[in-house]
C-alpha cells in the first residue's frame, strides 16, 4: 500500500449530482478508467484509475443541495486527534470522524473562513498511488481572504510551517511540512471576492499541455474560468466540469 506522510495531502474526490457524466467526462479529459465500488452503501463511488493506479475518486452529493465539489483529503494516523485541533484552533467538525468501511476513517472540516477540507487515516486504503504526472494530482492550493489566520489555523492542526514568495501583486505563501512543500495558499485575486464569502481550497491536475487540456474540456462541455497562463511553477488554468464543480490544470515546467 502506497502512502503518504501524515499532514500531506493524500487524495481527492468529487462530490457531484452528476456522477455518471463525470465517469464520462473526466476518462475523455484525462485517460483515467473507472472503478465503481460494489457495495451497495457506497452509492456508486469511483475510483479513478491512471494506468491501474488510484488518482481521485467521485461519488454522489452527503446532501441533495450540495453543490458539485472537489474535496482535499489531507493523511493522518489519528483523524479524532485531528477533530480535537480543528476546535480548539477555531474550525469547525463538519463531519465527526467516521469508518468508511475498511479502508480507512474520514472526517470534513471548515477552517475558520469556511473552507472545506477533509482528512484521511488510511486502514486498507492510502489513498492516491502516483503523484505529479500528467494526469494525477499535483497541488493543492487556499484561495482566502483571511491568510494571517490561516497560516496560525493550518499550523495549528497540521504542524505545517509557512513560507512566503513575493508573486507579482501579493505574496503567495507555500506550505512546508519537514524538508517539502505540502500546499498553498494565495488570497482571492478578483476585487468582486466578497468580504464574506467563504474561502475554497482548489486542486490541480497536473497534464502535459495545458491549453490542450482546456480546450478539450471545454469540447466536452466544461468551462475554462482562467485562460492558461504562465507561473514560476508551470502553466495553469481553472475550469468547471459541466455540473459547475472547480479545479484546475497546471503543466509543470521540467
Amino acid at each position: 500500500m502506497v502512502s503518504v506522510a501524515p499532514g500531506t495531502p493524500c487524495w481527492a474526490d468529487l462530490a457531484t449530482p452528476g456522477l455518471d457524466a463525470a465517469r464520462r467526462f473526466y476518462p475523455e479529459l484525462f485517460g483515467w478508467t473507472g472503478r465503481v465500488d460494489p457495495e451497495p452503501e457506497a452509492g456508486g463511488y469511483t475510483v479513478f484509475l491512471l494506468d491501474g493506479r488510484a488518482v481521485a475518486g467521485a461519488g454522489p452529493p452527503a446532501v441533495p443541495d450540495q453543490v458539485p465539489i472537489w474535496s482535499t483529503y489531507v493523511a493522518t494516523d489519528d483523524a479524532d486527534l485531528v477533530a480535537g485541533r480543528v476546535e480548539r484552533a477555531g474550525g469547525q467538525v463538519v463531519v465527526p470522524p467516521f469508518e468508511v468501511f475498511d479502508r480507512g476513517r474520514m472526517a470534513v472540516f471548515t477552517d475558520p473562513a469556511g473552507a472545506a477540507f477533509s482528512v484521511w487515516q488510511p486502514i486498507t486504503f492510502a489513498g492516491a498511488e502516483v503523484f505529479d504526472v500528467p494526469g494525477a494530482m499535483s497541488w493543492t492550493e487556499l484561495v482566502t481572504p483571511d491568510p494571517d489566520g490561516a497560516r496560525v489555523f493550518y499550523e495549528l492542526v497540521f504542524g505545517w510551517q509557512p513560507e512566503e514568495e513575493p508573486m507579482g501583486q501579493f505574496a503567495y505563501t507555500g506550505w512546508r511540512l519537514g524538508d517539502r512543500l505540502v500546499a498553498g495558499m494565495m488570497p482571492p485575486l478578483s476585487d468582486e471576492f466578497p468580504a464574506d464569502s467563504p474561502a475554497y481550497w482548489t486542486l490541480y491536475f497536473s497534464v502535459a499541455d495545458a491549453d490542450a487540456t482546456a480546450a478539450r474540456a471545454a469540447e466536452l462541455g466544461g468551462t475554462i474560468l482562467v485562460p492558461p497562463r504562465d507561473i514560476p511553477a508551470g502553466r495553469l488554468t481553472a475550469l468547471r466540469d459541466p455540473h459547475g464543480a472547480l479545479f484546475s490544470l497546471i503543466a509543470l515546467t521540467p
